[in-house]
């Protein structure tokens, strides 16, 4: 499992998750492709939408909680993911639902005290522009593609890893999680 997804199938196990709203994750369509496909062999009700979609369904209340997977986190709890997951956290903050990010320990970089230290690797335009080598877009039309961005550790209820949740203050959390006061 995943992350973020074994976090959500083993609260539904718990009678905690009742449904999944399944971000299709742009440009790659993992959630399309990978979390829909998880979630439907592991029988959790969900369904999916198109990334922007959750702020309609987060202003109309359907949303109870927040979670994400995390590809690189500093030592404060701030943290690196697929692009578009600081939108998912500030419109969360915005509407007052919880937000937790889910990664191993292995997940932190105990070298970087704050998430302006983690590098944003930028892709090829064609990965916006393009899907599975067919043109969305007009022949030469420009496109950036951060491939992730980093989301401030203020936006976070709490950090799932596999040694329990943790809560703010983080920096804390984190170092006795590590083991490295």
């Amino acid at each position: 499992w995943g992350t973020a997804l074994g976090a959500i199938l083993e609260a539904h196990r718990q009678g905690r998750v009742r449904h999944v709203w399944v971000d299709e994750t742009r440009p790659y369509l993992q959630g399309a492709r990978l979390t829909a496909f998880e979630l439907m062999k592991a029988g959790v009700p969900a369904t999916l939408i198109a990334d922007n979609m959750a702020g309609f369904l987060m202003q109309r209340g359907q949303v109870d909680a927040v979670i994400v997977g995390v590809d690189r986190m500093a030592l404060n709890g701030d943290f690196a993911n697929k692009i578009g997951t600081y939108a998912l956290a500030v419109l969360a903050h915005h509407h007052g639902i919880p937000f937790y990010a889910a990664l191993p320990l292995s997940s932190v970089d105990p070298r970087l005290e704050t998430g302006q230290g983690i590098p944003i690797e930028e892709r090829p335009p064609e990965e916006v522009t393009h899907i599975r080598g067919l043109p969305i877009a007009p022949p030469g039309f420009p496109a950036y593609h951060p491939a992730f961005d980093v989301t401030p550790h203020r936006f976070l209820t709490g950090i799932v890893t596999e040694k329990g949740v943790l809560y703010p203050p983080f920096d804390e959390a984190l170092r006795d999680a590590l083991g490295l006061h």
